[in-house]
């Protein structure tokens, strides 16, 4: 019988926040279960591809809020 595990666990599984004994119940799980095995993979590739995003602001858009920022200065 396929036992399913709750989306909250498969998500710390993901992001390697789950205690030893929890992280090997649901390796167990995804080497039974093709259909959590793949979802696994979906939140793989996912944060795999959120991990990968700029996360700074770009150049021109710094630019004007510290160009509208010194307007602020001249008074």
């Amino acid at each position: 019988m396929i036992q399913t595990l709750p989306h909250p666990t498969l998500l710390r599984y993901v992001y390697n926040e789950l205690p030893a004994e929890q992280q090997h119940e649901v390796e167990d799980a995804l080497l039974h279960d093709p259909e959590l095995a793949a979802a696994c993979a979906d939140l793989l590739l996912a944060q795999r591809t959120l991990n990968g995003l700029v996360r700074a602001p770009r150049p021109a858009t710094t630019a004007t809020i510290l160009q509208y920022s010194r307007t602020f200065l001249s008074r």
